[in-house]
């Protein structure tokens, strides 16, 4: 059974559609990214599964029970993208007081408290004040928060957001031994290397519409390009594997081969062998996540209107 299922799921706020059918499942360990400009229903969808917002159609349950249930909340782990902890707090004593609301015991929440600040690098300020806190602080307190009571599954929304590359680094390898702990991670970033360097899949979503929805490695695979390369000294029959309907182009030394549709890679390898060619180098190219969602995404975010490129002045 899925741990997240969400099946033809809609939300309206009046005459604006923000969720139009979205249907997916997530699985038990599974660390799952949600991409999406803004306003194009993320957080309306995350508020739905934690049980803020109820959906104006469609079904999504937790962990097999509706979302919104009592005991599954109990269950769930959340870092909003705005969170606004209250700094005359310092970091040691907001966890003792989610603690104290978690009814955890005094001995218990203690150690829990050292270990998790401890995790996310902070246990040397435990004592200061949030308002003395760096942006990147506040995230790694915010992470510390959302898996202080051991939650089965945590929803982050930005979670490395201002935070510096070795601790982005960090909180990444955190998620990664969370996931290894059977965890399962939801989440949210403008980030989209940091998306793509821990998310087993990937959902986009564009105007409360999900436009394409697989691992990493599925979407940023561009089928049919190849990357070729030979032993020093030997050259490439381009003008023969031109002649077989594919695209070649040369850059540094390596020969890219665009296929023809329903052409595969063993007739050029075929050919190579043929002619004696030994090859060196051989890889199915792939694009980034970033360059997916740029051609995937229609525009920009619902209200704001395309920058117009400035005229290079003319000599």
């Amino acid at each position: 059974m899925p741990v997240i299922e969400i099946k033809n799921l809609v939300k309206q706020y009046g005459k604006i559609e923000a969720l139009r059918g979205v249907t997916l499942d997530i699985q038990k360990g599974e660390i799952f990214g949600l991409l999406g400009q803004n306003g194009a229903g993320k957080t309306t969808m995350v508020k739905i599964l934690l049980g803020i917002t109820k959906p104006s159609f469609g079904e999504a349950s937790l962990m097999g029970e509706p979302v919104g249930t009592a005991s599954v909340r109990k269950r769930v782990g959340y870092l909003p993208e705005d969170h606004r902890f209250p700094d005359y707090h310092t970091g040691y004593s907001l966890l003792d007081f989610y603690g104290s609301v978690l009814g955890m015991p005094g001995k218990d929440k203690k150690q829990r408290i050292e270990e998790m600040l401890e995790l996310v690098g902070l246990k040397g300020r435990m004592h200061y004040k949030i308002r003395t806190y760096s942006k990147g602080m506040k995230q790694r307190l915010g992470v510390a928060q959302a898996i202080f009571h051991d939650p089965d599954v945590i929803f982050l929304d930005e979670p490395t957001d201002g935070v510096d590359p070795r601790g982005r680094r960090e909180i990444r390898e955190l998620l990664l031994q969370l996931k290894d702990e059977g965890k399962t991670i939801f989440l949210n970033s403008h980030l989209l290397g940091e998306v793509e360097l821990m998310t087993d899949r990937v959902a986009i979503l564009d105007r409360g519409e999900l436009i394409r929805l697989g691992t990493t490695e599925e979407l940023t695979q561009q089928r049919g390009l190849y990357v070729i390369g030979l032993a020093e000294g030997e050259e490439f029959p381009r003008a023969e594997v031109s002649k077989l309907g594919c695209e070649v182009t040369h850059n540094d030394g390596l020969y890219e081969v665009a296929l023809k549709e329903g052409q595969n890679i063993d007739t050029i390898l075929d050919l190579l062998r043929e002619r004696g060619l030994r090859l060196r180098h051989l890889t199915e190219k792939h694009t980034t996540l970033e360059d997916l969602f740029m051609q995937t995404v229609e525009a920009a975010e619902p209200g704001v209107d395309r920058p117009v490129r400035r005229r290079r002045p003319t000599r």
